[in-house]
């Protein structure tokens, strides 16, 4: 695909990542509920925070396109399996809105980390 498109995907991913920061470290009762949910209030809403907020950015670096979205692929993972089997699609009359747009990041940084395989370290010469 063409570099334009990879950029205007990565801007997405990481448009979505941090957006979604001002709810975890605000504590908004919304992400209060999900990790208190899971387990991981408040701990694990803030270190979660901060961990997209360092995925967001290394994958709009091109030296670190891959790290961005392999760091991104693993914290949309753990959500997109915590809402199917603990939380539930929707959440709070949300429609599923939050589940589908960890889908949509998880598919668009899987597609931008196979873009980059090449600059994969170790393994990425192998491709």
């Amino acid at each position: 695909m063409n570099s334009k498109i990879f950029l205007v995907i990565r801007i997405i991913i990481a448009i979505i990542l941090i957006q979604t920061l001002r709810f975890k470290f605000t504590a908004h009762p919304d992400s209060v509920y999900i990790f208190s949910e899971i387990g991981l209030e408040p701990y694990g809403r803030i270190g979660i925070g901060i961990l997209e907020l360092i995925a967001s950015i290394l994958i709009l670096i091109p030296k670190t396109i891959w790290a961005g979205s392999l760091l991104t692929i693993g914290i949309i993972g753990g959500a997109v399996i915590m809402h199917l089997t603990q939380l539930g699609i929707e959440i709070n009359n949300d429609g599923g809105q939050l589940f589908y747009m960890a889908v949509i990041v998880f598919i668009l940084s899987t597609l931008t980390l196979w873009n980059q395989r090449k600059k994969l370290p170790i393994i990425g010469n192998k491709f």
